[in-house]
């Protein structure tokens, strides 16, 4: 996999480049380029750590926004294709970390970075403090209302998701709509609540 990787960055590292640089002048759908090119590579390295496949797809889209809000940290003398098969590996080992440790997610991670500094929309299970369960409330009260205003048809689907705790599939048959279309408003969905949530990340910050 990694001969894969270098061999792909070698090749076409240049493009990269110029297509970082596009969206870092202000054309994020030059993006999606970047996600077509790399999207069955990094799938491949998520499904040898990972097995569930909901699971896999929701650590690929969270793989490539942590990349997409890292973008202007990003340095050019590492290959585009190095850096995110390194942001995909650590976003799996804190996923299966995160498991181990019993962690009750409120939410999937989204945003932040391959170096910890992501908000974590989660509590752990802990001992109980005095200040725990306001804290608890805040983040409740913050992540309802960035999900409030979404827009409908982003706001539906997150629902279905995370609060019925439907798959993929499920939300495509409920709603009549392609799978592809599913992940897709999923992805949009999940980067618009991480803008949102942005002036209140400081709730949501690991202890």
């Amino acid at each position: 996999m990694t001969e894969i990787v270098q061999s792909n960055s070698i090749n076409a590292g240049g493009e990269d480049a110029l297509i970082i640089e596009e969206i870092l002048a202000g054309n994020e759908n030059a993006y999606g380029r970047l996600q077509k090119k790399y999207q069955r590579i990094i799938s491949s390295l998520i499904r040898k750590m990972i097995k569930d496949e909901d699971d896999i797809d929701d650590l690929v889209q969270e793989t490539f926004i942590k990349a997409y809000r890292a973008l202007d940290r990003y340095q050019s003398n590492y290959t585009f294709s190095a850096w995110i098969y390194k942001i995909a590996s650590n976003t799996c080992i804190d996923f299966l970390r995160k498991k181990r440790l019993n962690i009750i997610s409120l939410d999937e991670p989204i945003g932040g970075t391959d170096e910890d500094d992501g908000m974590t929309i989660e509590i752990e299970d802990n001992s109980y403090t005095p200040d725990i369960e306001v804290i608890n409330s805040e983040r409740r009260n913050a992540l309802n209302n960035a999900v409030e205003n979404l827009p409908e048809k982003y706001r539906i689907i997150i629902k279905m998701r995370h609060e019925d705790e439907l798959d993929y599939n499920e939300i495509a048959e409920k709603l009549d709509l392609p799978l592809g279309t599913v992940k897709a408003h999923l992805f949009r969905a999940r980067k618009l609540l991480f803008d949102e949530l942005k002036n209140v990340s400081y709730l949501f910050d690991d202890e």
